[in-house]
């Protein structure tokens, strides 16, 4: 029997007993619903942990993740008026943030915050705005924090012209597979390239301010209390270094407010979005300027298009970072998040007047 990615079963107890945990293990089992990283919730006689193997075809700098994922908790267990929760790191016996594997895989340990449940969407306006909330607590308290002390774990990440030229060469090198359905969805995207720099513009001429960024605040990512609707920790953190928290707000959205998901069309719920802009605002109305605040309409259109370019461009290269279910499936989404953007579009309007009355 093997775990995911060719993954011996034994492994996870192995690696587990390299970490600094001196209750006995009861059980380990698969965690979660990741794409990336392989993960396991180990339990025990006093808590609950999490083992991860990271990715490190998609992350190859797992170092630089531990480095700063170490910077953020100390810096955060120091800071005043936070009631978000981060995972505290496990160090294993000999005083490291990550053990590597017989095959030279890194993997990292963590505490599992119990009491807690991850939601599958968003049913109340009181949910969505607790996700602004916790996303708009981590903002505000890790503005705090010294850019100097964080690196960057995932280079690229949202740089969504990188992006764009890599789907051009997947298109020039794989002719064969540009059926009606590719040739639609690049139709769609070149009809929305103004969108692609809009940030990063901003970001040049002083209109967007760099700071310590989540990188993946999708709704899988936050914790509610297992009791109610308040939402208590934002986890998957591999992703944390400097960046624009735009992008984060508008991933974050993408998430939350397309109800239908991976099933049915694509629509950008106004509700759920003022309530996570309500949420989001009343953390970081003190701290965005006005300029960043005209910026936020572009980020909530920029990323289910970047995001579209991505899935599109996997599928091209033939499914190599997405882990998927079935050979379309990369096309099936890039397919939903740029129906998503088209949608955002047509309410951009009505979303341009939340925006202004969350930070009024």
């Amino acid at each position: 029997m093997s775990t995911s990615r060719g993954l011996p079963a034994s492994a996870p107890e192995r690696i587990a007993r390299r970490f600094e945990i001196e209750a006995e293990v009861l059980a380990i089992r698969p965690l979660g619903r990741g794409l990336i990283n392989d993960t396991f919730a180990v339990l025990t006689s006093r808590q609950g942990y999490v083992l991860q193997r990271i990715n490190t075809h998609v992350f190859p700098r797992p170092e630089q993740i531990m480095a700063n994922l170490l910077a953020l908790t100390e810096l955060l267990d120091q800071a005043d008026g936070s009631d978000v929760r981060i995972p505290r790191l496990i160090l294993t016996w000999d005083g490291a943030p990550l053990t590597r594997d017989e095959t030279g895989e890194p993997w990292r340990m963590m505490e599992l915050i119990t009491n807690t449940k991850t939601l599958t969407r968003l049913e109340t306006a009181e949910e969505a705005e607790a996700v602004g909330h916790v996303l708009g607590t981590f903002h505000r308290t890790a503005a705090r924090l010294p850019l100097e002390q964080f690196g960057l774990s995932l280079p690229g990440l949202h740089e969504t012209g990188s992006y764009l030229e890599r789907l051009r060469r997947a298109l020039a090198a794989h002719e064969a597979a540009r059926c009606a359905a590719v040739e639609t969805l690049v139709k769609l995207i070149g009809q929305r390239e103004h969108l692609v720099e809009a940030l990063e513009s901003a970001r040049r001429d002083g209109r967007a301010t760099t700071r310590i960024t989540h990188g993946d605040p999708k709704l899988d990512n936050i914790l509610f209390a297992q009791d109610g609707a308040k939402a208590v920790a934002i986890i998957d953190l591999d992703t944390v270094q400097p960046g624009l928290v735009q992008h984060d707000l508008g991933d974050c959205l993408r998430s939350c407010c397309n109800r239908s998901g991976e099933a049915g069309t694509a629509c950008f719920d106004l509700e759920t979005c003022e309530a996570i802009l309500a949420g989001y605002a009343e953390q970081m109305g003190g701290v965005l300027s006005p300029a960043e605040v005209e910026t936020l309409y572009a980020a909530i259109a920029l990323i289910p298009l970047e995001l579209g370019i991505r899935f599109l461009t996997d599928y091209l290269e033939g499914n190599r970072y997405f882990r998927v279910e079935f050979p379309e499936q990369n096309l099936r989404k890039a397919e939903i998040q740029l129906a998503l953007a088209a949608d955002i579009e047509r309410k951009e309007a009505r979303l341009r007047e939340m925006i202004a009355a969350a930070f009024t």
